[in-house]
């Protein structure tokens, strides 16, 4: 086919437009406000970690950053809102190992692919879990709870702050490590869950330091292990400690932005965001908060996606759970 030369130069001019278009979009980028969804209400542990993040995340930035809570559906509405929204670097999300771990194992019409609709911007910070016990349950450490419970089968029971959550799945992982049948007693958030376990009505609890804390301090519960080391809880054994080797799991708390950012964009976020998390301040606040400052490097974050997938999808299928 013949080219006249007009055309050829509009066609060479429109190329090398698109060829820069995204470098030069990077460099004047962020030219306004930038909104991070958080999947979760306005007052919840998630919600209050990225608004502490955000001033210095906005001093980074050199722009605003508005937090923006769509909650509902286990955090799934507001994933899915990040997912479709324009590849601009203007909407963030929160990620969670519950959003973006579990979700695509748990929700049988998840409006999202949790490693493919996103990119990764970087780690905000990792929290482990606490396995708590009702006062009065004749078991003093991990060892004398897991015979306890093979003795019993199915006689013990465990709370949840909600079915299909990393506090029921992840009590469902240590049932399949430690060889023991437990009764689950799923509630509606952490309150009742610890409200009925001080009161008696379950034998355990898996949650996250933050929530506990204050409660094991005082003598009216029983901390067992925990999955990782706490600044809060310093004195509980890891289950490793205590005989249960691989048995680390954690919350964590991320960014994303949605697939197809051009990733100069990606890069000066993650740098932002690195900035921000890199004060000492900072990392007092998330100590503060049961949280444990990770590394922000966005190939690190890929890599947890990686492996947290397979791993919670295996939790799900021992769960027999499924969500619409």
């Amino acid at each position: 086919m013949k080219t006249f030369p007009l055309v050829a130069a509009l066609l060479a001019v429109s190329g090398l437009a698109a060829l820069f278009a995204p470098a030069a979009m990077a460099q004047s980028y962020p030219s306004r406000p930038v909104t991070v969804i958080v999947p979760f209400p306005a007052g919840g542990g998630t919600d209050a970690l990225m608004r502490g993040v955000a001033p210095a995340f906005s001093r980074s930035l050199g722009q605003t950053v508005v937090i923006e809570n769509r909650g509902g559906a286990g955090g799934t509405i507001g994933g899915a809102a990040v997912a479709s929204a324009a590849p601009d670097g203007y909407t963030l999300g929160m990620a969670t190992t519950s959003t973006h771990a579990i979700a695509g194992a748990l929700y049988r019409n998840l409006k999202y692919d949790p490693i493919k609709s996103f990119m990764p911007v970087g780690l905000i910070g990792e929290s482990p879990y606490v396995l708590v016990t009702r006062n009065g349950l004749p078991a003093a450490d991990l060892a004398g709870l897991i015979r306890l419970a093979q003795a019993q089968p199915g006689k013990l029971s465990y709370a949840s702050v909600g079915a299909g959550t990393m506090s029921h799945l992840i009590a469902e992982r240590f049932k399949a490590a430690a060889k023991i049948d437990l009764l689950h007693v799923p509630y509606k958030g952490a309150a009742p869950a610890q409200t009925d376990l001080l009161g008696g009505q379950v034998d355990l609890l898996f949650d996250n330091p933050a929530t506990l804390a204050a409660q094991v301090r005082v003598g009216r519960i029983r901390a067992i292990a925990q999955t990782r080391r706490n600044a809060l809880l310093t004195e509980v054994p890891l289950f490793s400690e205590a005989g249960l080797r691989g048995f680390e799991d954690q919350l964590w708390y991320g960014l994303v932005a949605p697939a197809g950012t051009p990733p100069a964009v990606r890069d000066r976020l993650a740098a932002a965001l690195r900035e921000a998390l890199g004060a000492r301040t900072m990392q007092a606040s998330l100590l503060a908060q049961g949280v444990a400052p990770a590394d922000p490097a966005p190939q690190v974050f890929a890599a947890t996606l990686r492996r947290d997938v397979p791993l919670w999808a295996d939790a799900v299928k021992m769960s027999n759970l499924k969500l619409d």
